[in-house]
């Protein structure tokens, strides 16, 4: 899939948004990509999935022991490219603020695991949820998402491989356009600050 391709998957569903958008890194767009409408169909979901994986070099595929992914924007397509592998997919979750895995999902020590997120901004999110896999035993060895919002500024400590790079810019609540700061806020994403 292309760029196009992929833009126009989000189009379909009306999940390509437009307004002030309160981010979960906590910088505002005009625009957003909401990725559970893109994923709310299995096989929109599964096609994206597959184009996702198709990103990931080949010899760095089959290294990939477990897939795991961020909930709850990750969820989706986390469990879409684990199936594309062939791999379980297991999820974090934020129950006191910090990521961890619960529901009885365990790594084995030392394994090599894809994280997989909907949306990388800023990659705070990201490096947080590599430290929990890291301190539940396992190695991120490789992070694919659907989208990179980050102008490929997004430093994630490990190879990153986005099924489509989206250079839309984001600002500081200090830094709002003019046009910007006159319509109110909207927060569309799963976490809350």
């Amino acid at each position: 899939m292309d760029e196009a391709e992929v833009l126009a998957e989000f189009r379909a569903c009306d999940a390509l948004l437009e307004g002030h958008f309160l981010l979960s890194s906590g910088r505002h767009s005009a625009s957003y990509l909401q990725c559970a409408r893109v994923l709310m169909n299995a096989e929109r979901a599964a096609r994206l999935a597959m184009a996702t994986v198709q990103r990931i070099p080949r010899e760095l595929r089959w290294e990939i022991e477990t897939v795991v992914s961020p909930a709850m924007g990750g969820l989706i397509i986390g469990h879409e490219i684990g199936r594309a592998l062939g791999r379980d997919a297991i999820f974090l979750e934020r129950p006191e603020g910090v990521f961890e895995l619960r529901r009885g999902f365990a790594l084995q020590p030392g394994a090599k695991v894809l994280m997989v997120e909907d949306v990388v901004t800023t990659g705070k999110s990201s490096r947080e949820a590599v430290a929990a896999v890291e301190a539940a035993g396992g190695r991120v060895i490789a992070e694919a998402s659907l989208v990179d919002r980050s102008g490929g500024s997004a430093d994630l400590g490990v190879p990153f491989f986005p099924l489509v790079a989206i250079n839309v810019p984001t600002y500081a609540p200090d830094e709002l356009p003019a046009e910007l700061a006159a319509i109110p806020a909207i927060k569309p994403g799963s976490r809350r600050r």
